[in-house]
């Protein structure tokens, strides 16, 4: 798709075509047949799941390609050099690079401050550090997943900064305390506990329980119209998952590990 720009607005070169703009429109085309359905208009929602699935592929032969060594993503058609954005189709459910993308992620563009824009660039934005703590989880790479979010998290909420992410880096400073902070949440929401809204009470749960925890809890969730309560549990090779309302329970199930749930009330 083309774009002008990108989130970085201007401060880097962008192309005519990048991989951000391409990668947001593929989450937002599945997330509109998800809103189609749910208002229960089927043919458009199978318009944009065929949209979707076209723009899957051209990501691919478009922006798919070897740079610097790592099986990823070019960022637009000229570009030769890693940039922090080759996160956001993990974000978004494409897996077909993802092991060449973690390894270019964490090997090349990871600093003491998080993820480097560009490799070889000292800037830091914090978005695309918490973009790709998300996705590492999404791609089922939990344990790297939780090691390097333990990291940015001593370093950020604990560190100088509390208990705010900021928005750009060395510019200003770092004294910018910025609203990527709401960015941080979803890295547990939708990167740990796995849950994607499918309609407006639905929701698929893909947990990513690591290996050390028995179980992990998310309590309060405010979301599809209620107040949840969502317990993940160790039970085996198998994953249970049980969502509770007012204590009582409305979800109760077990599923072999690294298998999505599907919610509805």
């Amino acid at each position: 798709m083309e774009s002008k720009t990108d989130e970085m607005e201007g401060r880097l070169p962008a192309g005519t075509a990048n991989l951000s703009t391409s990668a947001l429109a593929y989450g937002a085309l599945r997330s509109a047949a998800n809103l189609g359905r749910a208002l229960g208009h089927a043919d458009t929602a199978q318009l944009y799941e065929r949209r979707a699935d076209t723009l899957h592929q051209a990501i691919e032969n478009y922006f798919g390609a070897d740079i610097q060594g790592f099986h990823t993503y070019r960022y637009f058609k000229e570009h030769q050099t890693l940039r922090h954005w080759i996160c956001l189709p993990l974000t978004m459910g494409i897996l077909d690079r993802k092991k060449g993308t973690i390894q270019a992620l964490l090997t090349r563009l990871w600093t003491p401050e998080g993820l480097a824009v560009e490799a070889g660039d000292p800037q830091i934005w914090d978005r695309g550090t918490l973009y790709a703590l998300r996705g590492i989880f999404m791609a089922g790479e939990t344990e790297t997943g939780l090691s390097y979010l333990r990291t940015y998290t001593r370093q950020r909420l604990v560190g100088n900064h509390v208990p705010y992410a900021v928005e750009a880096s060395p510019e200003g400073g770092q004294a910018h305390l910025s609203a990527e902070s709401a960015l941080y949440g979803r890295v547990i929401t939708e990167g740990l506990f796995g849950i994607l809204p499918t309609g407006f009470q639905s929701f698929t749960c893909l947990p990513r329980l690591p290996a050390a925890w028995p179980e992990m809890r998310l309590s309060g969730m405010k979301a599809f119209g209620r107040d949840s309560d969502v317990l993940v549990v160790r039970s085996g090779d198998q994953i249970r998952l049980v969502v509770s309302q007012q204590n009582r329970i409305i979800f109760d199930k077990t599923n072999p590990a690294d298998t999505a749930f599907t919610v509805q009330w």
